[in-house]
């Protein structure tokens, strides 16, 4: 389990690592689909709970296994075994979604995250064999170890509001592991494969919207009375999709993790960057609800399942990587045209306006290409989550 070279030239996702990120798409799935289904009966709050806290233990298992594979992906038989285990514990939790939503029971989604976590442990394990990391590999291994009792305490002890404080408390713990493995000696990593892994989570996450935009039309097809609503809400999915796919690719991603800091910061502030993409879809599912009249929700209320996911999937992406690599006017553009998008329900034509309003951010993008960029080489350094 020797480190890889952080300065590997033409590092790229490997075959194992697109294998791995399949079973995320079902356990993403699972979530949108449970978040459309709160939203449209009107369990807006228990139905954004239930998705925040599910999000936060798919979030975190692919954030592990990704920051772990870019510094000790040695792609032998043992770590292949291992990373199937951890997909067998993602289809667990996949499984444990729809309890989590209807009945507030996380069981099944605590037993497939502890699945993830052990063979994570293991792969730890593996990584202190080797001298000069020795140390931060064992904290990050007892750490885990030592959550994943906390984890089964709580579900198995707590319920109510009491649960979800303790599971806040838990998740901080858990995200705490990496600020405490990485004091003494820092694990490697390549920025370039590290932000390309992001990107690709982030096209399965939008692949998700395509899927709402295809409901759409196959919805119009069936309702007659709703065709050119639904044809229009499929076609402005789209648009909007594209434009959102358009603002994430934009700016250079590799410069925005070049200390422990920054690491941390893109790292954790993507948990909200992926979590509304997910969300946009089940939001697009909710408009074709209330097109059809299947939906418990108002207009306005709808439009809003629609635009927060758009507007804060925008945000995040200006704060963890536009920002540092735009001129003013596009640091001043696309934060503004986000707080737009999140008002928009309040106009007649809430999706047309979002998708126009998309449209323009992307235009000035267009006009104003980032900042050239700078040597690409980075130097090893500590991870957000160097693969707990």
């Amino acid at each position: 389990m020797r480190p890889r070279d952080p300065h590997e030239p033409h590092r790229a996702a490997s075959p194992l690592e697109l294998f791995f990120d399949l079973v995320f798409v079902v356990a993403v799935s699972s979530a949108a689909i449970q978040l459309h289904h709160a939203l449209a009966e009107n369990h807006v709050a228990d139905g954004l709970l239930s998705y925040a806290l599910v999000f936060f233990a798919i979030w975190w298992a692919w954030m592990n296994f990704t920051w772990f594979a870019t510094s000790f992906d040695t792609d032998d038989w043992l770590y292949r075994v291992l990373t199937v285990v951890q997909m067998a514990g993602v289809l667990v939790l996949a499984a444990g979604v729809e309890p989590a939503f209807t009945d507030q029971d996380f069981t099944i989604a605590v037993i497939g995250y502890i699945v993830m976590r052990i063979a994570m442990v293991t792969q730890w394990l593996r990584a202190s064999r080797n001298p000069e990391l020795r140390r931060t590999a064992l904290t990050y291994a007892a750490g885990i170890a030592g959550v994943q009792v906390l984890w089964i305490l709580w579900v198995l002890l707590l319920d109510g509001t009491t649960a979800v404080v303790m599971f806040v408390v838990l998740a901080a713990i858990e995200i705490s592991v990496p600020l405490l493995a990485e004091r003494k000696a820092s694990t490697p990593w390549h920025p370039h494969h590290i932000t390309e892994r992001y990107g690709l989570f982030t096209l399965i996450l939008l692949g998700e919207s395509l899927l709402a935009s295809a409901n759409a039309i196959i919805e119009a097809l069936n309702d007659d009375t709703a065709l050119a609503p639904l044809i229009s809400i499929s076609a402005l999915t789209l648009v909007v999709t594209a434009s959102l796919w358009w603002i994430y690719f934009w700016p250079p991603h590799h410069r925005a993790i070049g200390d422990f800091g920054n690491s941390l910061f893109y790292g954790y502030t993507h948990y909200f960057i992926f979590a509304a993409a997910g969300a946009f879809s089940a939001g697009i599912e909710v408009e074709i609800d209330v097109l059809t009249e299947h939906s418990e929700l108002g207009d306005v209320a709808a439009s809003f399942t629609v635009t927060v996911p758009i507007a804060v999937f925008v945000l995040g992406v200006w704060l963890v990587a536009i920002r540092a690599n735009a001129d003013r006017l596009v640091n001043f553009a696309v934060p503004i045209g986000a707080v737009l998008v999140w008002f928009d329900p309040v106009i007649p034509v809430p999706i047309t306006l979002t998708a126009v309003v998309m449209i323009a951010v992307v235009a000035v993008l267009v006009a104003h290409g980032p900042i050239p960029n700078s040597p690409s080489g980075r130097s090893a350094g500590p991870t957000p989550e160097a693969g707990t």
